[in-house]
């Protein structure tokens, strides 16, 4: 079918008064091969909507530029089925950011214009993807403690069927061995409501429940996962939308601690879990006689925030010390009890449960390292009293308790070992990417060739990123939930296991549209490949952050789209160019590139490329605008989905059109990545490196092409930067290549 543009040129919101709309128009219909444009004083207003499907229904109008906003607001207004639609930002990102009715403003809207017509010509509506295979919602929860029943029981009561795969003979996890009488939500002990819990699921007809049952195998993606579960000796298979990870935790193991504390010395010497599951259900008493506990002592940060043991905080010791203290309290009123603190950490209404502890007559001592003393049978705690500023000693204890630190079943007992899949094929001059670490924890068993587990964070956890992406992992369509995510506590935990069943309904729902999950929620579009050209390089497979797409004994992609989240990589890592959207490719970004007018060099008038994230920088850039601060005119911005989408033919063309300067915004990348796509902005660095190479074949300063990270919250500082690349620029010289 024969394709059609228009363009739609907002006049409202300052544009009318700051550019020549007239004059843009006449690029629109000349320069762009626009077969409509029409201007509107509020585009985005009923009337002006009405014009635009007015045009698509009478016109056969199929794609479309509209210059009016940011494409990040008025992107449901602006939505039209069946329709290419690019928006050209010439409100925050020219008319707000510029001198009113000055040239380079004009000249700035009307490259804009041109851009988008391009990309809006070579576009095509994406299809929604449908596989072969029937589409299951079901969910999947791994793991029966308080987060996956948690987790089944949403899920279910939204009406999805669960299928609940547990390990142990028994629902109810750690929480089991908590004493009936004794947890603690905030001001005081509470019940233990965990059998009400079982109970609730045990009772839901939606809810499968597999006990002493482990997941044998995991293939497919979101809602065509194919799951094969062992119980009893026998393998049952289950078609699955999306999956929980609520697996769990196991405590520190105690016989690695510093013999100071004294764990083993002697029998009177436990962990803060010991304590649970020793005294659930009878009296607190001397572990060696069974005689009651007159004198305890508390010891918090056993092994935690130490480097040489566990390096973070666990957040429910402290809470867990100050529940048993009391329970020995209410035991036996007169037992002095101690707790030998560190720093105390009991946050928002927690504050109240320790003036509580405080009530019952708890004494605390801030000690940075006690010394637990034994022989004999002495038990006693010496350290330093840092609120008293002196030496303190207490004698004769019937019992000190450890608090021993949550170490993620994803983690326990592999020493965090490190799993690189397919390092070993690596070739030389490829590149050299830090592998993700692949905890061999037999909990999912993917059949993933990127590796069987989730990758981990920091410490085992694994999570996407703890701060922007909660319950995420870097395996689409599975989501973690409690402490195996993180270290936490009983409400903690509810809420977890109710969020991480969230994201897996909306992950299914999304997917049997084909549409995207997180963070490109709602995009149809999806990788295409063309395998004439694939050399088997293995680059997509290995830089892919979400597993996304497995290989064959050839090292032929195999792609899985309901797996991938949009986010381009591939794209940018393919050296061939045989990966494309049919909305975003390298051909597409490579023309908006040569759309781009550039003077000759005698009109002084530079030009500089910014190829930006659409989820830091592009925004960032934004809110300069929204601020109305200013920024040079020379720089022309073109929104990536991820910098990790690079491809350094862009590079190439732009210096060989004549551009002066190529600037590169990405988020933060290493350790704090704050990048949505996990690595993107870091391989955009990598590939970068290698930019050097295409700057000595062009006889070209190396200057001209830089690499910054920005953070959404950059914004007051973005203007400066590009002015003093525009400064450095200027300092080098115009490009040579201007004119050719």
């Amino acid at each position: 079918m024969e394709k059609k543009l228009a363009v739609y040129i907002c006049s409202g919101c300052g544009l009318g008064e700051a550019l020549d709309i007239e004059k843009l128009s006449g690029v629109a219909t000349k320069e762009c091969k626009a077969a409509i444009c029409r201007s509107h004083p509020n585009l985005c207003g009923e009337e002006g909507v009405k014009l635009i499907r007015d045009d698509i229904a009478s016109e056969g109008v199929d794609r479309m530029v509209i210059g009016a906003c940011s494409p990040r607001v008025m992107y449901d207004v602006f939505n039209f089925e069946g329709c290419v639609v690019e928006r050209a930002n010439l409100r925050e990102q020219v008319v707000w950011a510029q001198e009113p009715g000055h040239e380079d403003t004009q000249m700035m809207a009307e490259d804009y214009l041109r851009m988008h017509a391009v990309k809006a010509d070579r576009s095509e509506v994406p299809v929604p993807y449908q596989p072969e295979q029937e589409m299951s919602k079901d969910i999947l929860v791994v793991g029966g403690g308080v987060s996956g029943m948690t987790a089944a029981l949403e899920a279910a009561e939204a009406g999805y069927a669960v299928t609940l795969v547990e390990k142990e003979k028994e629902l109810g996890g750690f929480q089991k061995y908590v004493s009936m009488k004794a947890t603690f939500p905030y001001k005081d002990i509470q019940p233990n409501t965990v059998n009400q819990l079982i109970e609730r699921v045990s009772k839901n007809d939606k809810i499968k429940v597999m006990t002493g049952a482990k997941v044998e195998k995991i293939e497919g993606g979101p809602c065509v996962f194919n799951v094969t579960v062992k119980q009893n000796g026998t393998t049952s298979d289950h078609h699955i939308g999306a999956v929980v990870m609520a697996a769990g935790w196991q405590p520190y193991d105690p016989t690695k601690l510093d013999p100071v504390l004294g764990y083993g010395k002697s029998p009177d010497v436990i962990t803060n879990v010991q304590f649970e599951q020793k005294f659930q259900s009878g009296p607190i008493v001397r572990p060696s006689d069974g005689q009651p506990v007159k004198n305890a002592a508390f010891l918090q940060c056993a092994g935690q925030r130490d480097p040489d043991h566990l390096p973070y905080c666990s957040s429910v010791c402290c809470f867990t010390a100050l529940k048993q203290a009391i329970q020995i309290k209410r035991q036996n009123a007169d037992a002095n009890v101690y707790v030998f603190y560190k720093e105390l950490r009991t946050p928002g209404q927690g504050e109240d449960f320790y003036r509580k502890a405080q009530q019952e007559g708890v004494v605390f001592l801030r000690c940075q390292a006690p010394e637990v003393i034994t022989g004999g049978s002495r038990l006693a705690v010496e350290g330093h009293d840092e609120l008293l500023g002196e030496k303190v000693t207490v004698e004769d204890l019937d019992l000190v308790v450890l608090a021993t630190g949550m170490v993620p079943v994803a983690a326990f007992g592999e020493d965090f070992k490190v799993k690189a899949p397919g390092e070993e094929e690596k070739k030389q001059d490829e590149m050299q990417m830090t592998p993700d670490t692949i905890l061999v924890s037999d909990i999912l068993n993917l059949q993933y060739r990127q590796g069987p587990e989730m990758p981990a964070l920091r410490y085992g956890f694994p999570d996407s990123h703890y701060i922007c992406f909660p319950y995420e992992s870097r395996r689409t369509g599975i989501y973690a939930a409690g402490p195996v995510r993180r270290p936490m506590g009983i409400a903690a935990s509810i809420e977890d296991g109710m969020g991480a069943a969230m994201k897996a309904i909306q992950c299914v729902e999304l997917t049997s549209k084909g549409q995207a999950v997180h963070p490109r929620a709602g995009d149809m579009s999806y990788p295409e490949f063309f395998m004439q050209r694939c050399t088997q390089c293995k680059r997509c497979t290995e830089e892919c952050p979400f597993g996304a797409i497995n290989e064959d004994e050839k090292g032929n992609p195999l792609p899985q789209p309901t797996r991938c989240r949009r986010c381009s990589i591939c794209m940018g890592s393919c050296p061939e160019r045989i990966i494309s959207f049919k909305n975003y490719s390298v051909g597409m970004i490579g023309d908006m590139i040569k759309s781009i007018e550039v003077p000759e060099e005698y009109d002084e008038k530079p030009r500089i490329l910014v190829l930006a994230c659409e989820n830091d920088a592009y925004p960032a850039l934004d809110m300069i605008g929204l601020r109305r601060m200013t920024y040079n005119a020379w720089v022309r911005v073109i929104q990536l989905r991820c910098l990790g989408s690079l491809n350094l033919v862009w590079i190439a063309d732009a210096l060989s059109k004549g551009i002066d300067g190529i600037l590169l915004l990405g988020c933060q990348h290493g350790e704090d990545y704050q990048c949505h796509f996990i690595r993107g902005s870091e391989l955009a660095n990598i590939r970068l490196s290698k930019v050097k190479e295409t700057l000595d074949r062009l006889v070209l300063e190396s200057d001209r092409v830089r690499f910054e990270t920005v953070s959404i919250m950059d914004w007051n500082t973005l203007p400066a930067l590009l002015n003093e690349f525009a400064d450095r620029l200027n300092e080098v010289g115009p490009n040579p290549y201007k004119g050719y």
